[in-house]
């Protein structure tokens, strides 16, 4: 009797290798490094954003940027393919930010709906300037209320995973950006 196909049957297209991630972040946090300084507080945008944030410290501290960390959970998804439209705050920032630069950080820009919200919120806990990076950035028909100040990757108009992008909570942890349509 054989199984019905899972998620790890799933064979994505490869639209970035893993070294073509890490050359993207490291030339991002180049152009990050200048506009920060070590008490700025990097926000990741829980789950996704959180390869992508990880990589993009360490990148930070190799430019001699030391900066805080801080996390913000927000769920517009609930594991389907589109946005539902309503951003809902499943965890808020656990450290003080008032009077200090923020860096929201997140995986994918599609809707901009999550980095609006995170942007929005991150203000009004008293940040001195919010800046917004995403590691990729997909085109999208309609104008987006936000657009992030720093962009690792333009993305194709495809279904992502891997590097923190998921299908229903699954192929985050791939090493590599594939599709999946």
């Amino acid at each position: 009797m054989s199984r019905p196909p899972t998620m790890a049957d799933a064979q994505p297209a490869v639209l970035l290798s893993e070294a073509e991630i890490a050359e993207r972040v490291e030339a991002l946090a180049r152009k990050i490094a200048p506009r920060i300084d070590d008490e700025t507080v990097a926000v990741c945008l829980l789950t996704g954003g959180l390869w992508f944030c990880s990589d993009l410290m360490r990148a930070l501290a190799r430019q001699g940027r030391f900066v805080r960390f801080d996390a913000l959970w927000l769920a517009s998804y609930k594991d389907e393919r589109q946005s539902s439209g309503r951003c809902e705050v499943r965890a808020d920032l656990q450290r003080p930010i008032a009077g200090r630069k923020a860096l929201v950080v997140d995986d994918v820009f599609d809707t901009g709906l999550s980095l609006s919200e995170a942007a929005r919120l991150v203000r009004d806990s008293g940040a001195s300037e919010v800046l917004t990076a995403v590691f990729a950035r997909k085109p999208w028909p309609t104008e987006r209320a936000i657009q992030p100040d720093f962009v690792g990757w333009e993305a194709p108009a495809r279904f992502l995973v891997g590097y923190g992008m998921d299908a229903a909570g699954q192929l985050r942890g791939l090493p590599f950006v594939g599709a999946l349509d």
